[in-house]
């Protein structure tokens, strides 16, 4: 089973993104942190073999954070799931070892076929020290083309149409919407997020068809005397099974 620490500073969506990840067999939630000192102190105490990293922090980026890791010699792997899209950060992340880039918004599939990646990566090394454990091909520690070739090959991004957002779609937009449905205390119409976003409400239903149809909100119809159902939307309960990690795990300073 292999740790995840999902590092996002909304706390939404980070229990959104938790509940995706304890879909992928083979995962584990160990624990979730809104702040890079958060991630730091839950890293520096605990077993940590994949973080779900988002860039915009409070305290530092996300980038920041990962160079802060490999200075202190933690050796966990990271795959940035945010909405930044500068040439200038995908360029860092490639520099610091981050194995995928998710932007958001973004699918179920679309991460699980990056987890999936991730776990095959895994293997593919086990395998290998496995093989060079008994010293062949060449000296011991060492391995072959064919095993190379594999290794690099499980880190080379997934192709998934559903996740890409459409052209002009805006990552904080939709972290907002997601931040004004789960502060509601019943389910909203598109007027409604709109009024509560300051966005347009045809820009408002975009995003609201966009989250609906990838699961991170969930759709219900209100019947009036006349006319049809108006759609109301909701955040989705957090999933029954999730085993959630302790009060202060992962926020202690």
């Amino acid at each position: 089973m292999m740790e995840v620490l999902v590092v996002d500073d909304d706390f939404h969506v980070a229990e959104v993104n938790a509940a995706y990840v304890g879909k992928v067999p083979g995962f584990h939630v160990m624990g979730t942190a809104h702040t890079a000192l958060q991630a730091l102190h839950v890293l520096e105490r605990d077993r940590v073999d994949l973080l779900l990293l988002d860039h915009y922090l409070p305290d530092r980026t996300g980038l920041d954070l990962v160079r802060g890791m490999r200075q202190r010699g933690m050796r966990s792997d990271v795959i940035m799931v945010t909405a930044a899209q500068d040439v200038e950060v995908v360029e860092a992340a490639l520099r610091y070892g981050v194995l995928h880039y998710l932007v958001k918004p973004f699918t179920f599939e679309g991460l699980r076929s990056r987890l999936e990646s991730y776990a095959e990566l895994r293997r593919a090394l086990r395998d290998a020290s496995a093989r060079t454990a008994t010293g062949q091909p060449g000296q011991a520690g060492q391995t072959g083309q064919r095993q190379i070739d594999r290794i690099f090959g499980t880190v080379r991004t997934p192709s998934s149409a559903s996740t890409a957002p459409a052209k002009g779609w805006s990552g904080p937009t939709v972290d907002l919407i997601c931040q004004v449905v789960a502060r509601a205390e019943s389910p909203l119409s598109a007027q409604e997020v709109a009024a509560r976003a300051g966005i347009s409400r045809s820009t408002a239903q975009r995003y609201l068809r966009y989250l609906q149809d990838n699961g991170s909100l969930e759709l219900s119809l209100r019947y009036g005397d006349a006319g049809r159902p108006e759609h109301r939307y909701a955040a989705p309960p957090p999933p029954a099974d999730r085993t959630q990690p302790p009060q202060g795990r992962a926020s202690s300073p």
